[in-house]
C-alpha cells in the first residue's frame, strides 16, 4: 500500500514529464528532423573503459543508440533524433539509474558548436511550453535561461575552480575525481554553461580540434552543477576510431571488465559518414531540473527497487 501511495504521489511530476517529452518531439519535428528508432539489443556496444553494458543473451542492451544512429548518418540521413531507453550496469544513485531515458540527435555537415545553439533553443522552447518563462528554479537556485549561455574550456574551469592544471590531473589519474568534487559544483549556478574542449584522450568518439590537437571537440552541458548532455564533433576516421576502441578494450581487460567485440559494421560505415555532430541529453535529469526534484527517483514512475 505504501508503494502505491508513493506512485500516486508522482502524478503531477509525471504529467509535466510527459508534456516535456511532447514538447521535445515538436521542437525537432518542426526543424525537419527524422524521429528514428534503432534496436535496444545489439551485438556489441562501443568499448569505453568506464561504461559497462547489460548482457542480453549473447548480445547486449544498448548503452546508447549512438552506433546505429551514426550508421544512419553514413547512409545519408542528415538530421535525426530519438528518445529511447538505455542501460548501464552498476549505475545507481541520486542522479543515476541502470535503465534510463536518453535523447540523442545528430546533424550532418556541422560541428559541436551548432549543438550548443540547439541546446539553448531546445531548453528555452520546452521551458516556455511548460509555462516556466525565462528561468527555472532547482533546489533553491534560480537559473536564467536567456541565451547566450556561458561557454568555458575545461582548462579554464580547472584553473578557476580546481587549483591544479588539467595535465597534472591527468598525470595523477585524478581528473574525474577533481571534476566531480572541485569543478562541477560551480558550473551553471546562475545560467547554464557549456564546458568545452576536453583533453583529446577523453573524447573517445570525438574529433580532435584541427588547430589544437591536444583537445577534443567535445562539450558537456551543466545546469546548477548537474551534467545534462555530452556532445561531440564526430570522429569519421575509421582507422583512428579502431585504434581508440582497441585501446579501450585493452584498458577494460586490465581492469578485469568484460571485453566486448568491436562493432565492425559501425567501423565499416564510419568512413562514409559525412562531417557531423551528435549529442546525448538525459531526459530524466532534464525532468529533474524542470520539476525541481532533488533525485532521479522522483521523475520516473518505477525505480528498480520498486519492481
Amino acid at each position: 500500500m505504501d508503494a502505491d501511495w508513493r506512485l500516486a504521489g508522482k502524478a503531477e511530476v509525471l504529467r509535466i514529464r510527459a508534456a516535456m517529452i511532447r514538447s521535445i518531439h515538436r521542437f525537432f519535428l518542426e526543424q525537419g528532423f527524422l524521429d528514428c528508432e534503432t534496436p535496444l539489443r545489439i551485438p556489441a556496444p562501443a568499448p569505453e573503459s568506464h561504461i559497462d553494458a547489460v548482457g542480453s543473451g549473447d548480445w547486449f542492451l544498448q548503452t546508447s543508440p549512438e552506433l546505429c544512429m551514426k550508421r544512419l548518418l553514413a547512409a545519408g540521413y542528415p538530421k535525426i533524433f530519438q528518445i529511447c531507453k538505455c542501460f548501464r550496469a552498476g549505475e545507481r544513485g541520486a542522479f543515476h539509474l541502470p535503465e534510463f531515458t536518453m535523447l540523442e540527435w545528430y546533424r550532418a555537415g556541422t560541428d559541436y558548436r551548432t549543438l550548443m545553439d540547439d541546446c539553448e533553443e531546445l531548453i528555452v522552447h520546452v521551458a516556455g511550453d511548460l509555462g516556466l518563462g525565462g528561468a527555472v528554479s532547482w533546489q533553491g537556485k534560480k537559473i536564467a535561461l536567456r541565451p547566450p549561455w556561458e561557454r568555458i574550456t575545461v582548462r579554464e574551469a580547472f584553473a578557476r575552480y580546481a587549483g591544479l592544471g588539467v595535465e597534472e590531473a591527468l598525470r595523477r589519474d585524478c581528473f574525474d575525481e577533481t571534476m566531480v568534487c572541485a569543478v562541477e559544483p560551480h558550473l551553471g549556478m546562475e545560467r547554464p554553461v557549456f564546458l568545452r574542449e576536453y583533453p583529446a584522450e577523453l573524447g573517445a568518439l570525438a574529433r580532435v580540434n584541427a588547430e589544437n590537437p591536444e583537445v577534443a571537440e567535445r562539450f558537456e552541458l551543466y545546469i546548477a552543477g548537474l551534467e545534462l548532455a555530452n556532445a561531440f564533433s564526430e570522429l569519421t576516421d575509421a582507422a583512428e576510431q579502431r585504434r581508440r576502441f582497441e585501446k579501450a578494450s585493452r584498458d577494460r581487460r586490465l581492469k578485469n571488465r568484460t571485453a566486448y567485440s568491436l562493432p565492425e559494421r559501425f567501423l565499416a560505415a564510419l568512413s562514409r559518414m559525412p562531417p557531423s555532430a551528435g549529442i546525448a541529453l538525459g531526459i530524466d535529469r532534464l525532468a529533474m531540473i524542470l520539476t525541481d526534484q532533488a533525485t532521479i527517483d522522483a521523475v520516473v514512475a518505477f525505480t528498480p527497487e520498486s519492481l
